[in-house]
């Protein structure tokens, strides 16, 4: 920011007080925090915005500023603000700066600093100083973050089954061109095939969740029976359970009413409980259950499975959350499951609890409103 160019070259004190008057409201107008300081340091000229991001009632012309503005890098180390500046000799910006507030919360910074022609003293001498800009952009960097961590994960979530099911196609193909043993043949398509449908999974997940983020997803309400639904959803995972050596069982309140919701989104969040449940069951049963409460109607997944420990459960619900229970490890995922699952959940009312113990298994529970039928909301 460039405010020389600002201010015209003074032939008379009033032209220099209208063109001061000018850059102050100019100044105050921006959304950005500035902050003008001379030779020495100390502040000449600020705005409102500058006020908010250092969290401070008001500023005086004269403060030393670093006084004022304290900022540490990523490691929480105090940075030298009087050298970060006087090193300016042309216009910089930095956007690896943090600051601390006396609540204990922090604010990601981004920086710019430019040398300036300030104005004149009353001598009539030009004097010098720097305009600093200021910026909070936590939201920013939180969203990089994000950014930087969705690529990690699903390029390698991604490489696993592409791998696995190259090697398993490339050997089926071997054993026939050598030998044609057919059960062998098949043994390797079934792995490579699995894996097709793992990223088939996480596509639907990525798809999902890309519409949940943006806003996409509506709400279409219809009556659901769900008695009708716990049994279909049992029956069409039942041959996935027993290829796992797994059993389904269901428990129905025989007193079940008609649920009015979106089907579309009650059956995806069962199936994404079922899906976890079998997936972390090496074995024993799965149970689906369905009762009245009241005007709700819960449906729970339970399982005897390796269960969640303490630590990862205050987790379970986070974007890209892996376990470091090593068995959880072995097992392919993206972290995105239950997270879409409780996205989907808060779209429709629907609130989601759990209960886990470790090597004693997990009971993940759904309480369904019933929603208006001429509802059509948007997240």
């Amino acid at each position: 920011m460039d405010v020389h160019k600002l201010i015209p070259t003074p032939k008379n004190k009033n032209l220099e007080s209208m063109a001061f008057n000018r850059l102050t409201s100019l100044v105050n107008s921006m959304a950005d925090g500035v902050i003008a300081v001379d030779k020495n340091i100390k502040v000449v000229l600020f705005n409102g915005a500058a006020l908010n991001i250092l969290d401070r009632n008001n500023l005086k012309e004269g403060d030393y500023l670093k006084d004022v503005l304290k900022p540490v890098d990523q490691n929480y180390h105090t940075v030298d603000i009087v050298k970060l500046v006087r090193d300016a000799n042309a216009p910089t910006t930095n956007r690896d700066l943090r600051i601390s507030y006396s609540d204990g919360s922090v604010s990601d910074l981004y920086l710019s600093i430019a040398p300036v022609h300030l104005g004149y003293n009353d001598a009539g001498r030009e004097t010098g100083g720097y305009v600093l800009l200021l910026r909070d952009i936590t939201a920013e960097k939180s969203l990089e973050e994000e950014r930087d961590e969705f690529i990690s994960v699903v390029s390698h979530e991604l490489r696993t089954p592409i791998t696995i099911a190259e090697g398993n196609i490339s050997n089926a193909q071997l054993i026939f061109d050598k030998s044609g043993d057919m059960e062998k043949i098949k043994t390797a398509l079934k792995a490579a095939h699995d894996q097709v449908l793992f990223l088939a999974d996480m596509i639907n997940d990525l798809a999902t969740l890309s519409r949940a983020e943006r806003g996409k997803l509506t709400v279409e309400v219809e009556p659901i029976n769900v008695h009708d639904l716990v049994l279909e959803l049992a029956s069409n995972y039942l041959p996935e359970a027993m290829d796992h050596g797994l059993q389904i069982k269901t428990e129905l309140d025989p007193k079940l009413e008609i649920l009015s919701s979106s089907k579309l989104y009650v059956r995806e969040i069962m199936q994404n409980l079922i899906t976890n449940a079998i997936k972390y069951t090496p074995k024993g049963q799965i149970t689906i259950s369905a009762y009245q409460r009241h005007m709700n109607v819960e449906i729970s997944v339970s399982d005897t499975g390796i269960g969640i420990t303490k630590s990862d459960q205050e987790r379970i619900f986070d974007k890209f959350f892996r376990s470091d229970d090593v068995r959880a490890r072995a097992i392919n995922g993206t972290g995105l499951g239950l997270y879409v699952t409780m996205k989907l959940a808060k779209l429709i009312g629907a609130e989601i609890s759990f209960k886990s113990e470790l090597n004693k298994g997990s009971t993940f529970s759904v309480i369904f409103p019933n929603m208006p039928p001429s509802s059509d909301s948007k997240e």
